[in-house]
């Protein structure tokens, strides 16, 4: 039976280890949510859910070697892979429009790349510096969405695509 509790608590026996780890991704996820929950109310594809895994999922990958005090060379090659396989899925939010020579996505890949960032940095226990990044990165999706609207109370709809020259067509 001892086998098996050690192999569920995989190592946090200690009361204070595992208090860490929990409060490190709970608050990667709640960041997740900020920015998760305003790219859903902007009506992006990558939303709620979204935003709250890829914190999450960034804080897991590094809470343990950090509470563990692993190597920090160790540590710092996972985030070298959380931000390389980040920006495959920031890719898969990057869309061109052929008809219209229009890129969309552009915010919500860099939103969940920050998101990814942020949820590293809980994960490494820089919860507050986590925090700000958040706050930032709110006010800037908020803020240039009221800036990006036209005088007719239009948002514009996309960055043009250069053309076979390499000019904006616009």
């Amino acid at each position: 039976m001892d086998i098996i509790w050690q192999e569920l608590s995989g190592g946090l026996v200690d009361g204070e280890k595992a208090a860490r780890v929990a409060f490190r991704l709970v608050a990667a996820m709640l960041l997740g949510a900020v920015v998760g929950a305003e790219r859903e109310s902007a009506g992006q594809f990558a939303g709620l859910r979204t935003h709250i895994l890829v914190a999450l999922g960034a804080a897991l990958l590094v809470v343990i070697p950090s509470v563990e005090q692993q190597d920090t060379e160790d540590v710092g090659r996972v985030i070298q892979g959380i931000a390389t396989g980040i920006g495959f899925i920031g890719a898969g939010a990057v869309l061109k429009l052929r008809d219209r020579e229009e890129i969309r996505g552009l915010t919500t890949a860099a939103a969940v790349w920050v998101t990814a960032a942020a949820g590293v940095a809980s994960g490494l226990g820089f919860v507050g510096v986590a925090a700000i990044a958040v706050a930032l990165t709110w006010v800037t999706l908020k803020v240039g969405r009221s800036a990006g609207k036209r005088h007719d109370g239009e948002a514009p709809a996309a960055v043009s695509a250069p053309d076979a020259s390499g000019r904006s067509p616009r």
